[in-house]
């Protein structure tokens, strides 16, 4: 099974485990990490574990965890799912990135001032 988590969900997910690392809230963590499954995937997850518990999975997954890497939360997330059948495909892109790339969409972007046109040089002709 291929679960495909979004962005929203990674940035949840990451913005989530940041403030874990900073305030040590786990319960929120997890709750986080939960919320960012469907119904349907939770099910599908839940009747291939062991102990058909995907909270109990989430809490073993967090007690490994350093506590200190948010990557490291995520492999772990997909080498612990990876083992139970269910291919948990994330994506990548850092949250930076996606500033970045917000950053230079709104540089691609014209400004008024700046556009070269023919109405600026006809104004300076007539007068």
């Amino acid at each position: 099974m291929d679960i495909y988590l979004d962005k929203r969900a990674v940035r949840q997910i990451r913005l989530s485990a940041q403030e874990a690392i900073e305030e040590g809230d786990m319960e929120a963590l997890r709750e986080d990490i939960l919320d960012a499954f469907t119904e349907e995937q939770v099910e599908e997850i839940e009747r291939r574990l062991d102990s058909g518990d995907l909270f109990e999975f989430l809490t073993d997954i967090l007690d490994e965890w350093s506590g200190d890497d948010v990557d490291e939360l995520f492999e772990l997330l997909e080498t612990q799912l990876g083992e139970v059948g269910v291919d948990l495909k994330v994506d990548t892109k850092s949250s930076d990135d996606e500033e970045d790339e917000e950053d230079d969409d709104i540089a691609d972007e014209p400004d008024e001032e700046d556009d070269d046109t023919d109405e600026g040089f006809v104004e300076d002709e007539e007068e």
